[in-house]
Formats: C-alpha cells, structure tokens, sequence
C-alpha cells in the first residue's frame, strides 16, 4: 500500500480551527468587520504587508491590532519545525519589521499532518530578537491566544508568570479528548488511567516519538510515566496508570491514533504551563474529563467541584503549619485546595516542609490515586502523602521531623500503644453509600475525626439524608457528633450542584474534641446559588448568576474563628441558632432552623392558582378514567 503523503493542505485546517478555539477571529480582515486573520495571499491586500512581502506570504497573519501582527508559517513534517520557525522570522517577519508602521511581533511555526499531530513553537520579539514564548517557565505548546497577546505586548517580555487559565477551553478540550477516547474504543473506566499516563509522559521537554508503531509508542509513554513516578518515589502507583494496547492486533493503530489525538489536545492546552500555574486547572479538568464523559460514575466516584474545594480550605483558613487529612481523596481536590491557600502570604522553607509533610490523602480507587498523584506532581509537589487503600484499615499517627509536627500512616494492626493523632484541618467528600453498603458516609466522618487533635476543624460534604434520617444517622448525630463535638456550621448545596449525577448535599464544619455546648450558637446557610447555571446539559459558571458561597464567604471564615459577626437572619437563606437540646429528631440541617419567607398577597395569589391548577387537573384525569 502506498505511504500517505503528507500535505500542508492538513495544516491551514489546524491553524484555522485552533485559531478560533484560541478565540481569534477566523475572519479576512478586509472582507469582514472584527475579522482577524489573513490566510495565504489574503493578507497582501493589506498595503503596507504588501510592500515589504511583494507577492510572498506565510500560511497566515493575524491582526493583533492596527500596527501589530502575528505571523504563522506551516512545514508538512515535524522534523521541520524550526525550518518553518526560521522561516516565520527570516522571510515574513522580519520584512514586515521593516516597516515603520506596522510590526510582526508575535511568529509560530507549525509542522505536522492529521496523521502524526502537530508541533506547535512561538517566539516573541524583544530588543530587536525572537525568544520562546514562555508561561509559568515552559515552553508554550500551542499557538498564542488573544489574551497571551496582550500580556505579551502589556509586558514588553517573552515570559509571562501566573496566566489565568480559560477554564472554558479545558472544558472544551476535555469534552473532545473524551469523545476521542470513545471512538478509539478505550473503554469509559480505563480512561483515568490513559489520561494519567499520557500527561506524565508530558511533564518532560521532549515529547513521545509518534511516528513508532504502537507497541513501541505505547512502551515509551508507559517508560516515561514509570520514570516521572519513580522520580517522585511514587512508584507504586505505576501499575495503576500502566497501559496497554487491545488484545486484537486490528485495532493497535486506531487506540495509538486515540492517544496521538489526545496529546495534541493536551499541548494545545499548554498544559505543561497551565499545571504550573496558580489555580487548580488539572483539578478542574478530571472534573469535566470524568463527569461528563461518565468516567465518574463508572469508577464509583463523585467528584467535588472546584469552587467548593476552595471554599473549604478558605473558611477552615489552612495554613502551612497545619496538618491537612483527606480520608477520601480522589484526584486531590480537597487537597490541592488547602496547598493553594496555606501557599499564600507563607515563606518558601514553609510551604516546602507543608508540601512534604502537611498533606495527607487515601484514596481507595487506584486509577483515582493516580490521578491525584499527577495532580500533584505538576504542582511540584511529587512527594506528597497521598497513597492507596482503604481508610478504615489505616490511621494517621503523628512524628516529630526537625522539630516540627509530621505525620505518617500506620495500619490498624501495627498502631503503636500510645497514639497521638495529628491532623488540625480535615477536608472531605466520603463516596455517597449505595443502599445496602455499611460503609455510610457518617462512618468516614468519625474514621476522619478519630485522627483529628482536639480544636481540630473538619469540613465534610455530606448526602441531606445523613443530617435528617434516624435510625444509625441519628444515633451517630447525638451520640457521637454532638457529644464528642462543636457543631459550627451547616451549608445546604444547590440541587444541582454534583449534576448529572442527582444528590440533594450539604456541607459540615465541625470541631474536634469539644462536647456541642446546646448554648453556643450555630451557623445556618442555604447557598442555593452559586454562580453557576446549567446550559446544553452542563453546569457552567455565569458572570451574572447570584453566588452566596462568594456573598457569605468572610461570615462562615469570622464565626468559625469566634470573631463577632452581625447576628442578622435572611428568611430561606442565612440564620445563626442554637440547637434544640429537646429535639429528639436532632436534624442538622439548616432548613429546620432558617425562618421561612412571609408570604404577601401575590404571593399566595400565585400559590393558589397553581393548586386550583393541579386539583382541575387531577378532576380532568379523574373524569376521563371514570369513562
């Protein structure tokens, strides 16, 4: 069979499309109004490129502005990627820069077919030179957006630190990556493990060889991966992420196809930069990666959205001198969260020993783990705590290391005779409870609050009914919580908030070790809204959608901290009450002690209507089954 022959015809499609996912506008500037990019001879109907280019041209220019543009020049194999770098600068760019009115400050060369995947470099002009284009120290691998123009021109520099990720190009990408995986035949549960392997054969400068056959380039993003987890002494978890090619020899090339088109989604990410950032972008990716695509649920977990996991670790205030605990980790949300704050405003020798030795995670599903540790590991921070195993068979005892309190596990049966638990902050989302399991979420709240010091604080999403049924929930609600512990604070979700999956939640702040005290207060908080909206079966933050996490954020943080908050209640969403010490249903949510809003007359105008409604209706049906 006659080899393909690649064509540069496959490169003007990848340029146009990622263009417009970059957010440009992939219009002829001189044809369409805000239009921003020339293609091939286009852009010589612009005078003064014309003057300087005659009749040469790159496969594209995009209009920055009136006076800056950007020049990007196409090569049908990879190995020509510095000739089509070179060529961007010395044949286009260069000339343009001639000018006196107008300047190429921005060049990409792009090299590759549909086949194979693309390579993507960019350098910016300083000081009458080019230089790569870096974000948070790496090498960008995908082609320079809008928003990377503008810092790049703002700043006058080639390198720029902490970028604001587009969340929306992640969602965007992890939805294809999905679909990708899908019509590679990879199955939904063994996604996880795919995705973990293929970002840590990512996390070095060279990429994998793509033009191998599939054994060999499946052997070497599984080297690599092996190489990146023993570098970080987690090496245990490389048969958790290993991978490998289908049992038929028929479909070898399309999963190396799947994973081929994967890795180009990833480094039109500049996922290496973006991991590197401040923000939990790789967090946020599982998210969407998971839940939309059902991995999620065909690995039997829940994932807890990243505006939650940052609310906790605001309102429980982490620093670096805690020790954080999640019993029930999955990809490290909980975790990455309290890392992110305790980084904040602490000394780099702190928040080194706090990366090492103040965070704690378990996670039971391996591939989950994995996906935990990746996490980590591209935040620079590979030697964390975070294993494999089932919580309940394990307990966290404290060591002293330099001086200062450390942790480590220990199993059940090796605990030494005398324990002293170590954690200060507990940050938690315990797998919801199938109905016939005894595993029950409260369980893993008092495993999590058996390795808490006293005065610790925990935070726990929980399912409604743990707060409300009877039975075991409330034999552990009165017997257990509130005789051992301060209730400080119940938070009811949105509804939807862990959509697609349907759950009603809340979320708990508990402290450790301290008898509830019936004359204390409690804090009462219906977030019902949270800046997100639901749109074409997704939740998606909107800019104008009502947000109380955000509204409520300082008053859950001061009344934890005892400090004296205005004692206002809001009907149906904020109340600050004692509990009941008679109440023998002892429900812990806040819509038991939120006053009700009082109607007015339209009001109930509108609620008798929609009753006289139902009652027409159900004469209708009454009437018509009669006959």
């Amino acid at each position: 069979m006659p080899k393909a022959r690649n064509s540069e015809v496959d490169a003007y499609a990848f340029i146009k499309e990622h263009l417009g996912i970059q957010g440009w506008v992939v219009k002829n500037p001189n044809r369409v109004p805000g239009g921003q990019v020339y293609t091939q001879t286009e852009c010589l109907d612009h005078p003064e490129i014309k003057r300087f280019l005659d009749q040469q041209h790159p496969e594209n220019v995009v209009k920055v502005s009136e006076t800056d543009f950007y020049v990007i020049e196409a090569k049908r194999h990879k190995e020509q990627i510095n000739q089509a770098l070179k060529e961007a600068q010395n044949d286009y760019a260069d000339k343009i820069n001639r000018s006196k009115v107008i300047k190429a400050r921005v060049i990409s060369g792009v090299a590759g077919n549909s086949t194979d995947g693309f390579i993507v470099k960019s350098c910016y002009l300083k000081d009458g030179q080019f230089h790569p284009i870096k974000i948070n120290g790496k090498e960008i691998t995908g082609f320079v957006s809008p928003q990377i123009a503008s810092v790049l021109f703002e700043n006058n520099s080639a390198e720029i630190e902490d970028l604001p990720v587009d969340e929306k190009t992640f969602l965007r990408a992890a939805e294809e990556i999905n679909k990708t995986l899908h019509i590679g035949a990879i199955n939904k549960n063994q996604r996880a493990r795919v995705m973990a392997a293929l970002l840590l054969s990512l996390v070095d400068d060279t990429r994998p060889n793509v033009n191998a056959s599939p054994r060999v380039f499946i052997n070497e993003i599984n080297s690599r991966a092996d190489n990146i987890l023993v570098r970080n002494k987690k090496q245990e978890f490389f048969e958790c992420i290993k991978i490998a090619l289908p049992p038929s020899e028929d479909n070898h090339f399309k999963f190396k196809n799947a994973l081929v088109q994967t890795m180009q989604e990833l480094e039109n990410l500049n996922i290496r930069s973006a991991m590197n950032s401040g923000t939990d972008v790789l967090g946020k990716f599982y998210e969407v990666f998971l839940k939309y695509g059902n991995g999620a649920k065909e690995i039997g977990i829940v994932l807890t959205p990243r505006h939650i996991t940052r609310f906790a670790a605001e309102i429980l205030d982490v620093t670096s001198k805690d020790i954080a605990y999640d019993p029930t980790a999955g990809t490290g949300g909980f975790l990455v969260a309290a890392y992110d704050k305790a980084s904040r405003n602490a000394r780099k020798d702190d928040i080194e020993y706090f990366k090492n030795n103040g965070l704690y995670g378990i996670e039971q599903e391996p591939e989950v783990a994995a996906l935990a540790i990746v996490n980590m590991i591209f935040r620079g921070d590979g030697k964390n705590n975070i294993i494999e195993g089932n919580c309940f068979t394990k307990s966290l005892c404290s060591k002293t290391r330099n001086g200062k309190l450390s942790a480590y596990f220990c199993n059940n049966s090796d605990l030494p005779a005398v324990r002293t638990a170590p954690a200060t902050r507990i940050l938690m989302n315990p797998p919801f409870a199938l109905k016939k399991s005894d595993e029950k979420e409260y369980r893993f709240v008092q495993h999590a609050l058996e390795q808490m010091q006293d005065e610790g604080l925990l935070f726990s999403v929980l399912p409604f009914s743990v707060l409300i049924e009877q039975g075991q929930e409330r034999e552990w609600r009165k017997n257990e919580l509130l005789k051992n512990n301060t209730l400080m604070a119940v938070i009811t979700f949105p509804q939807e908030l862990f959509y697609p999956i349907g759950v009603n939640s809340l979320g708990i702040i508990v402290k450790k070790g301290i008898p509830h005290d019936y004359r204390n207060k409690v804090l009462w908080l219906r977030a019902m809204r949270d800046g997100f909206v639901k749109v074409k079966g997704k939740r998606l933050e909107a800019v104008k959608e009502p947000n109380l996490f955000k509204e409520y954020l300082e008053t859950v943080k001061d009344f934890i901290q005892g400090k004296t908050i205005k004692d206002v209640s809001v009907p149906e969403v904020f109340a600050i009450k004692a509990l009941n010490e008679n109440d023998t249903l002892v429900e812990l949510v806040p819509e038991a002690h939120i006053d009700s809003k009082k109607p007015n007359v339209d009001d109930i105008q509108v609620l008798m209507d929609k009753q006289l409604r139902e009652v027409a209706c159900y004469m209708i049906r009454f009437e018509r089954d009669k006959a």
